[in-house]
């Protein structure tokens, strides 16, 4: 009987003691952690702590993870001489606020990224949480070089490049640059809910950002200043980057709310003095247009006395208005009509549509409901739409974003059956007017399509 024990030696990290113990591989990890205490009284969690066994993979960093409780340690494959981590599952994790606020916020590191950000919008006083999502926020020494990695160095004189790597390395660079101008989903490297912090590359001293991903509920709390502030500051940013393009009398409203939300009530010495710069509160192409400043004087002095609380309100209102509002866009290559040409192209993602826009103009072109995309396939190259019976047939686009694209809409559907179950519980009676209904929505829907080359331009079932 004893020949079939394993000898597992545990690691106490706070205690900074190691214990060798011997078990039954059937045993469970909740079995280590019984013996441990047992063995150590000291290792008993106090007030607020969580211990855990933590799995270390030494030659593959990312193969670490918590062990499951209710687990054997023959689940895991562990034999004579593994060794484990005894530690509290807490850690900090620094969370920034789209105004720059920083936040540190003590959460759980075992659990998916999904109940983690149910933590953090619980601490900063979010309830919406399922429009949320968290990215890793970039230094500007990685964004140079990744940038810097896309292109070839013309100094290295030993890389032959044929005249084809050539257009490519061109192409990609338009692209890359046409990107930025319009400032698409591509920059954000959303974390996956289904994942660990750990999984999702989040180290001890990373900074991850809290912002909007679905815009899918447009009625605004007032009462609730957080979220007040974090969909204005969103808001602010869009309009100001072009993300929300608007015309000249709008942008002089919103022009005016920012300048009573940041210095208050009219007064004209400020603009006489310079002290306000128009070019701050303005889409870059408004900024040198004379007849701005006049309209923003009017519209400022037409909103004296109010707070910026109010104003943010105001100003979120308006937003919501735009026809671009709550789209998140991806820049791709469609095929020119006609032509045996990929010309460049935005598709959009809202709560209810798909869009292909002009990428110059932003000026919708073609409107999809989510209720006519019977399914949607992603491959590493492309993402293809499949309109099932609709006369319009199949979309397809080449792009490197397919699985965020695919990610996107999954996560819309999601949100509208939730929101759908939810309301069914209260209420009997089914609205046929609304977005889409649960039966419309086939299994196959909201899953991705099986990745190969072929399969984005010919799905099928």
């Amino acid at each position: 009987m004893s020949s079939s024990l394993i000898v597992i030696k545990v690691h106490l990290e706070k205690l900074e003691i190691s214990k060798t113990l011997q078990f039954e591989p059937s045993a469970t990890i909740q079995d280590v952690i019984n013996l441990v205490r047992a063995k150590v009284p000291e290792a008993a969690p106090k007030q607020n702590e969580n211990y855990g066994v933590f799995h270390a993979d030494n030659n593959d960093q990312s193969k670490s993870q918590w062990c499951e409780n209710d687990r054997m340690l023959e689940f895991y494959g562990f034999t004579n001489g593994t060794e484990l981590i005894y530690r509290d599952k807490h850690r900090y994790l620094k969370v920034k606020m789209l105004d720059g606020a920083i936040k540190t916020v003590l959460v759980d590191d075992s659990q998916t990224i999904a109940v983690v950000l149910e933590t953090i919008c619980d601490k900063v006083g979010i309830t919406n949480t399922e429009e949320y999502s968290l990215f890793i926020e970039e230094s500007k020494d990685d964004k140079k070089e990744e940038f810097q990695s896309g292109t070839l160095s013309r100094r290295d004189k030993s890389m032959k490049t044929t005249t084809l790597q050539k257009v490519e390395e061109r192409d990609k660079k338009k692209m890359d640059t046409l990107k930025k101008k319009l400032h698409t989903d591509d920059e954000m490297n959303w974390l996956g809910h289904d994942k660990t912090l750990r999984e999702a590359g989040v180290e001890k001293n990373t900074l991850v950002v809290l912002r909007r991903k679905y815009m899918y509920e447009q009625s605004v709390n007032i009462k609730n200043p957080v979220e007040i502030n974090l969909l204005y500051v969103q808001s602010r940013d869009g309009i100001i980057d072009g993300t929300y393009p608007c015309p000249v009398d709008e942008a002089s409203k919103f022009a005016a709310y920012q300048i009573q939300i940041q210095y208050g009530d009219f007064d004209e010495a400020r603009y006489k003095s310079g002290y306000i710069d128009l070019k701050e509160f303005l889409p870059k192409d408004f900024g040198k247009k004379k007849e701005v400043e006049k309209k923003i004087k009017d519209e400022h002095k037409s909103i004296v006395g109010m707070d910026a609380l109010n104003a943010k309100y105001k100003y979120i209102q308006l937003c919501q208005n735009l026809p671009t509002y709550g789209v998140t866009f991806f820049l791709v290559k469609e095929k020119m009509k006609g032509k045996n040409k990929l010309v460049p192209r935005l598709l959009g993602v809202n709560k209810e549509s798909v869009l292909r826009v002009d990428e110059k103009t932003k000026q919708v072109l073609k409107t999809w409901p989510l209720t006519q995309v019977r399914r949607w396939a992603a491959s590493p190259n492309s993402f293809t739409l499949d309109f099932g019976d609709y006369t319009e047939g199949y979309y397809s686009v080449q792009t490197t974003e397919g699985e965020q694209i695919s990610q996107l809409i999954a996560g819309y559907i999601d949100i509208i059956l939730k929101k759908r179950r939810a309301h069914d519980m209260y209420e009997n009676d089914v609205d046929e007017d609304s977005p889409i209904l649960e039966e419309h929505v086939m299994p196959n829907k909201a899953t991705v399509l099986q990745r190969q080359n072929n399969r984005a331009k010919n799905p099928t079932t």
